[in-house]
This record gives structure tokens, sequence and C-alpha cells, in this order.
């Protein structure tokens, strides 16, 4: 009978330790996948941001001229400006090694926003980051139109859109 016993709790530590790598292995690859782009229809949820009063006489940025932006430049911080990501059909935006724009900023998830075209626009999309994905000081909550010259803060890290 002891021996009986002995056998059924040794069976129950194993499926118990399989369950547990389980749980560890199913943890590692929700932080590993990465979002699929052809899930989201091209106009799906796709707001514009509401108006904002012109900027009389283009302002010291000077970068609100019509043409087509060709990339993300960082702004802010410092140590980091002038930093220039090209412009794709999509890029990501993190502190993932397999992101096109990789930030080290504490305050970046590990895949926090992605930038991408469609139609000839450029839309900037949250990706359920903590610390929020800020365009022109709107939270975007959704696909958010982004104009040439438009700033984009993700984490402490602030890009304009060139």
């Amino acid at each position: 009978m002891s021996e009986q016993l002995l056998t059924i709790l040794k069976l129950c530590l194993l499926v118990l330790l399989y369950l547990f790598f389980l749980r560890v292995l199913r943890a590692v690859w929700a932080e590993l996948r990465t979002p699929v782009a052809s899930a989201v229809p091209a106009n799906a949820g796709v707001t514009n941001r509401p108006a904002r009063k012109p900027a009389g006489g283009g302002g010291p940025r000077g970068g609100r001229r019509g043409g087509t932006p060709k990339g993300l430049r960082v702004v802010e911080p410092a140590a980091q400006k002038g930093r220039t990501f090209p412009l794709g059909d999509e890029i990501t935006v993190g502190r993932a090694a397999g992101c096109s724009v990789t930030l080290d900023d504490t305050y970046v998830s590990q895949i926090h926003s992605r930038v991408f075209i469609r139609d000839g626009k450029v839309f900037v999309e949250d990706l359920g980051s903590t610390n929020g994905t800020y365009l022109e000081g709107v939270k975007v909550q959704g696909p958010m139109v982004m104009k040439k010259g438009d700033r984009l803060k993700v984490g402490s890290t602030v890009m304009e859109l060139a």
C-alpha cells in the first residue's frame, strides 16, 4: 500500500511540474509574439485627430512643408537627437531587438507602437503599451493620421515625422 501511495505522489508531482513548465512557456510565447499587421483591416478604426490651430509662419521647426515623409527623426532625448529611422510600409517601435525602431528607453514597451502607410497616408497605432503613445500631445487610442512635422512621443523619446 505505501509503495502505491508513493507512486501516485510521484506521478502527481510530475504532472504539476509539466503544468508549471507549460505555464512558463505560454508566458514566454505571449511576450515574444509579435502582432500581425494583416489582422487589422486597412481602414478599421482609423480616426483622425482633432484639428489644431495652424502654426503661424511654420514656427521654429519648419518641418510642416508638404511632401512625402521619409522617416522618423529623434528630437528628444539630447543624447539620441538627430538619429533617423527610414519609413517603410510598416515599422514597429519598441525595445525588442526585432523592432524596426529599437529604442533604449525604460518607458518604452517591448513592442510599443507601429507606424504604417495606407492609401498614401501615414498612420500611427499603439500596440497596447504600458505608458501609451502620444501624437502631438494626444493619446493614440486607435490608428491616427500623421503629417510631416508631427511629433510622436513613445516613452520618454520624442520623434518627428520628417
